[in-house]
């Protein structure tokens, strides 16, 4: 069980305090690692009440660990949700989404603009199993309601986009599905919950890659799933548990450990962010940089609306295309080239030819993903550091 906080807490202190254990061993302040595959029942008659779900327990980390409730229960608590369901990877937390609440013969709508595996899934292996899917500009609500059909079941949006930095209305999106009858659900990687909370605007599921801004640190694989409702999180558990999805309670407790400081890298990778867009935007090798925190972003004002922050992402062209993005990844001296983010260091790619290189060029491009497109995940650093780094290896372009 875990320990009841007092109420209105800011999301700062329940990072810190959410899930810590009701009852300690031996007074620990961490919560421990329960590193067992099974668990003793102190009797038969409480080993069948277990598993007939006439009373509460565990009995096997698949289908439940008290070292990966604890991180749930963070989860859910920062995401204001019912309840959360932990899985392997980022991955894992989207297919088990889609594997527990979309049937034969269902319809799907999801932004055109999404993480490349997410969208190889939606387009390559979900009709295989009979479900069709309908990929639109969700940042444009007058374009996601013709995409809906009558056995649409599921809007999916990511906000802010990968990598293009597009932003989806919540409220309107919600509010569009739900006139369907159809659920809402949102990757919030890009905000995490202490930059976004979708649920509180209409969302009905929430997804997160753990491996990203959660955990911090480019250490630890994980994903989660938030859920509004009972109802919803009875259907997602049973596919979650029977799939086999389920988290370590290592990768729990060290995702645990990095959610703790959440609050002070968001707010430090926020500072660094809106100060690398700024000197960005000024410089002559860049042709534009998409930023939410930045005036000229197509969807500031939203942005300010539904986020408490900008985020730590951004993404900008450079002059010379691929030629050019190839010059700058090659260039830099202290921002790591490489794939995900989130991370306490800054972190550089180039979606097109590394993250979405699965994607067709014609579809890369409609949802602006164009060659010139660099990614930049910013980290903690000193602000000046990375500026200089930046500075030096956009002059070495032509």
């Amino acid at each position: 069980m875990q320990r009841e906080l007092p109420p209105n807490l800011k999301k700062a202190t329940k990072a810190i305090h959410a899930g810590q254990l009701e009852r300690s061993v031996y007074g620990e302040v961490s919560v421990p690692i329960f590193q067992t595959s099974t668990f003793a029942f102190p009797s038969a008659e409480e080993g069948a009440a277990r598993f007939s779900g006439a009373a509460p327990g565990y009995i096997y980390t698949r289908m439940g660990n008290p070292t990966v409730h604890a991180l749930e229960e963070n989860l859910a608590v920062l995401e204001n949700g019912y309840a959360a369901l932990a899985t392997a990877t980022g991955m894992a937390a989207i297919s088990t989404l889609f594997l527990s609440l979309l049937s034969h013969q269902d319809h799907l709508v999801a932004s055109d603009c999404l993480y490349g595996p997410t969208e190889v899934v939606i387009e390559s292996e979900l009709p295989r199993f009979g479900l069709a899917a309908t990929l639109v500009d969700t940042s444009n609500l007058s374009a996601l309601e013709p995409a809906l059909r009558p056995n649409t079941r599921m809007v999916y949006i990511e906000t802010p986009a990968n990598p293009t930095m597009r932003i989806t209305d919540i409220r309107g999106a919600a509010a569009i599905a739900h006139r369907h009858e159809a659920l809402l659900a949102v990757d919030n990687t890009f905000c995490s919950p202490y930059v976004q909370r979708p649920l509180e605007l209409g969302a009905d599921v929430v997804v997160h890659s753990l491996t990203k801004y959660l955990n911090g640190h480019s250490d630890v694989l994980g994903g989660m799933i938030v859920v509004k409702d009972a109802e919803l999180y009875r259907r997602i558990k049973r596919v979650l548990t029977l799939f086999g999805a389920t988290m370590d309670p290592h990768q729990a407790w060290l995702i645990l450990r990095g959610v703790r400081t959440l609050p002070l890298r968001m707010e430090k990778a926020q500072e660094n962010a809106l100060k690398l867009a700024e000197f960005l935007s000024r410089h002559p090798k860049v042709t534009w940089v998409r930023y939410p925190g930045l005036p000229d972003h197509p969807q500031h004002g939203l942005a300010q609306a539904q986020m408490d922050g900008f985020g730590a992402m951004l993404c900008f062209g450079v002059q010379g295309g691929l030629e050019g993005g190839r010059i700058l990844l090659n260039q830099v001296r202290l921002i790591t080239m490489a794939v995900s983010l989130g991370g306490v260091e800054s972190l550089i790619e180039h979606p097109a030819s590394m993250t979405h290189a699965a994607v067709p060029r014609e579809k890369r491009e409609r949802a602006g993903i164009l060659d010139e497109l660099v990614r930049l995940s910013v980290g903690c650093e000193d602000f000046l550091d990375l500026c200089a780094d930046l500075e030096q290896a956009l002059n070495k372009i032509p």
